[in-house]
């Protein structure tokens, strides 16, 4: 029994297996909190997907080197004794090697970072990219200026993109206000409600439609009275020059750019509107870039929105 007792100051082999557990670190935590910034940041705003980038690269690296820092240290300078004389048959040791527990902590963080990117990067780009790419207003022909009488409303349905069929038509709200600076005027309103998107619609009886033809498709314009416009959906309404009077719309309707080319009036881009002071060609039009709808374009609350490229 005593020849089995280990001498003191000695330590067991299976102590030395403890050597090997890496030390406790916070930037895997910390690396989870940049990712779960990122996907925050898909919904509240691309700012805060940017900084989570930023804060995940460097969290990232920071696990790293601390996860590879004895991989990676060099070993203190000793002094080697003199090399004993080698004998016939003796093989020279080979370089040293490092622990087999190491490399597989470095393959499994390298591999685990490797899926990660594998998965994140693809829904980053399909959830971020269609929001820089494929969002142009492309210009559409309503037709020569001689359908459009002085102060008369025309509710004017067109398809916006040929190629797409009649998924892309739309419908606008125009109206000639005559000259303004020797230049024609128009006022022209979307009709997508601003609260969730739904077709709004003239409150006043409609005329008789007839087709325009222009230089692309042909354009139904029906003449109307109306004395504002209300959405079905919520019952949000709107005055003749598209200020929100009632209902969640959180501002005026949007309204289209637009240019006089040979004759014809041409649409352009939708911006978004606050509000609309004065009537026709005399209205001052507090405008913005265009935005979503339910999506507040001035006040405090557009700070709560995000950022649309």
């Amino acid at each position: 029994m005593a020849d089995e007792l280990e001498p003191p100051g000695e330590t067991p082999e299976h102590e030395d297996a403890e050597a090997h557990l890496p030390a406790p670190t916070i930037w895997p935590f910390a690396f989870a909190g940049a990712v779960a910034l990122i996907l925050l940041g898909l919904i509240v705003s691309i700012w805060a997907t940017v900084i989570g980038v930023v804060l995940a690269v460097i969290f990232g690296f920071l696990w790293i080197r601390q996860v590879t820092h004895e991989v990676r240290g060099e070993p203190e300078p000793i002094e080697e004794p003199a090399p004993p004389a080698v004998e016939a048959g003796d093989e020279e040791e080979g370089p040293a090697r490092y622990e087999r527990s190491k490399f597989l902590e470095g393959a499994t963080v390298g591999i685990g970072l490797a899926i990660g990117a594998i998965v994140t990067l693809p829904v980053l780009g399909f959830a971020v990219a269609p929001a820089f790419v494929g969002q142009d207003y492309p210009d559409v022909d309503l037709g020569p200026l001689d359908n459009y009488a002085e102060g008369e409303w025309q509710i004017a349905t067109f398809t916006s993109r040929p190629i797409d069929g009649s998924v892309s038509r739309r419908t606008a709200f125009v109206r000639y206000n005559g000259l303004k600076d020797e230049v024609p005027s128009f006022s022209i309103l979307s009709n997508r409600c601003v609260h969730l998107g739904c077709p709004t619609q003239p409150q006043g009886p409609p005329g008789e439609p007839r087709k325009v033809e222009t230089s692309t498709l042909p354009v139904l314009l029906t003449p109307t009275q109306p004395s504002g416009y209300g959405c079905p959906c919520h019952g949000g309404a709107y005055d003749v020059e598209g200020n929100r009077t009632a209902g969640p719309p959180p501002r005026a309707l949007d309204r289209y750019e637009y240019a006089i080319v040979e004759g014809s009036l041409v649409l352009g881009a939708v911006y978004s509107v606050a509000e609309v002071e004065g009537e026709g060609a005399d209205a001052v039009i507090v405008k913005y870039s265009a935005a979503d709808p339910g999506v507040h374009v001035d006040g405090p609350e557009q700070y709560l929105y995000p950022y649309v490229p």
